[in-house]
């Protein structure tokens, strides 16, 4: 997808405010013009695409329609046919994922031609957020008051640490078998991955625990395919790790440690080319640290 669901705006009627311009000149698609028991909410924009939360299919039963709306830079009939083609390679990728037990959206309908796909709305916070506040709160109880580079990192070694290193394992294991069934990302983030609440009376999914306080509950979602592709090139496979490493590092960088002692052996035991692919990725992070000295 090339938008993200990270759940409602806290005043839907601001966020649809504040982009009069860009309404006028995208408008809804048809498909969200028609009566529904609550009004279509903009979740995000970027810059391909817009996502919606809509009840459109039933009252009770929220969905989420990625809508990528007409370029006026382009050429309408090669804009079209990028439309097309994208949403349709979108869609195809997802009902492979899901067919294979990958853990992804759903995908209720599409209609390539106007533009949109419609798939599962899925509740909880991107893994960004809840991340990011354990690492906050993690700081606050070491009375760490300046800034990020005082407070200790945190190596999986502690036995507070277990409720991060079992997300990163969870992680590992989603793409793991997302890279299994021949699907390479193209833009793993953890703004790309759900945390999906386990369901109350249900236990946590792979033999996981529940946390004390919830922040790192919940099954990994992968979200926004719209960069992604069928691949079982161990180079791109290598790549889309080192994308999330890079991403990981950049967003979470006193928890850099962890990626590689638990994320990557949560993928190996996912996927069994792992260790083809993580030795490729040895060489995707020379390249990259020589780019780096280059400049």
């Amino acid at each position: 997808m090339a938008a993200v669901v990270e759940g409602p705006p806290s005043s839907s009627s601001s966020s649809s405010s504040s982009i009069p311009k860009d309404e006028h000149e995208f408008p809804l698609p048809v498909v969200l013009t028609y009566p529904s028991s609550t009004p279509p909410t903009l979740i995000t924009q970027g810059a391909e695409a817009r996502l919606y939360k809509t009840t459109y299919l039933l009252p009770s039963f929220p969905s989420a329609l990625k809508y990528r709306p007409p370029k006026p830079w382009r050429h309408p009939v090669l804009d079209a046919r990028l439309t097309r083609h994208r949403i349709l390679a979108e869609a195809r990728i997802l009902v492979k994922c899901r067919r294979e037990g990958v853990p992804v959206p759903a995908v209720y309908a599409a209609d390539e031609s106007a533009g949109w796909l419609m798939m599962e709305w899925i509740d909880g916070v991107p893994t960004r957020v809840g991340i990011n506040e354990w690492l906050r709160r993690r700081k606050e109880s070491e009375g760490v008051q300046s800034n990020e580079r005082d407070a200790t990192p945190v190596t999986g070694d502690k036995e507070e640490d277990k409720d991060l290193v079992a997300l990163m394992r969870r992680i590992g294991s989603a793409v793991g078998r997302m890279h299994k069934v021949g699907i390479v990302h193209g833009d793993l983030t953890t703004s790309n991955m759900m945390l999906r609440p386990w369901e109350e009376g249900k236990g946590p999914s792979n033999g996981h625990t529940a946390t004390h306080d919830g922040l790192l509950d919940g099954d990994i979602v992968i979200i926004d395919f719209g960069l992604a592709s069928q691949s079982t090139s161990d180079e791109d496979r290598a790549v889309d790790l080192y994308v999330l490493e890079r991403a990981f590092t950049s967003t979470h960088s006193r928890a850099e440690g962890l990626f590689s002692t638990v994320l990557e052996s949560a993928y190996r035991e996912a996927f069994k080319q792992a260790p083809v692919v993580l030795k490729k990725l040895e060489e995707v992070r020379m390249r990259g640290r020589k780019r780096s000295m280059i400049g």
